[in-house]
């Protein structure tokens, strides 16, 4: 379930992004920021990660306003980051979960639903992606048969080198079943 509020310092970064923009505007984010606003986890991170933005010529404009370096990042040492390498799941669009809905004018916030976020997880693969997956699947609780399934239609053939990132998968769900035999 999405907060309705939205914590600080992200809370007055966004509301100041919202009062810098003039038309509507949405973030597809994911990242430490979705995992800790929206699942709950808390464990530091620096910057809002964006996947998608849209409409898509508000980029450069929405980087130069709060992008790394930007007077908002001196202001609230928050950022935002725009994920150029990252592989997700084919329709995750249709399963975005809005953000305190409501809080800004122009500024909607989007985070990947929890089986799509641990699923952008999986090429990367290291300890905090480990980590973020293992507490989804504790306070979800996520169903190791979906994000299997999701894997295997929407994610695997676009992958590079699939059978490494099956691998990567098993020993996920082979960690997440025995800690959860504990």
């Amino acid at each position: 379930m999405p907060p309705e509020h939205i914590p600080e310092p992200w809370s007055s970064f966004l509301s100041e992004i919202d009062a810098g923009i003039s038309e509507e505007v949405e973030f597809h984010c994911l990242g430490g920021f979705v995992m800790t606003v929206v699942y709950g986890f808390e464990r530091p991170t620096g910057d809002v990660d964006v996947l998608a933005v849209v409409p898509r010529g508000e980029v450069e404009r929405l980087i130069d306003l709060a992008g790394k370096g930007s007077a908002l990042h001196r202001k609230h040492g928050l950022y935002l980051d725009l994920v150029t390498v990252a592989t997700v799941p084919e329709d995750y669009e249709q399963r975005l979960v809005e953000v305190a809905a409501g809080a800004f004018n122009r500024l909607r916030v989007f985070a990947l639903d929890p089986y799509d976020l641990a699923l952008a997880k999986l090429e990367r693969n290291i300890q905090r992606d480990r980590d973020d997956v293992k507490h989804l699947a504790r306070t979800i609780p996520l169903d190791m048969k979906m994000l299997r399934e999701r894997y295997e239609k929407e994610l695997r053939p676009y992958l590079g080198n699939p059978e490494r990132e099956d691998l990567t998968l098993r020993l996920w769900v082979e960690s997440v079943e025995e800690e959860r035999k504990r």
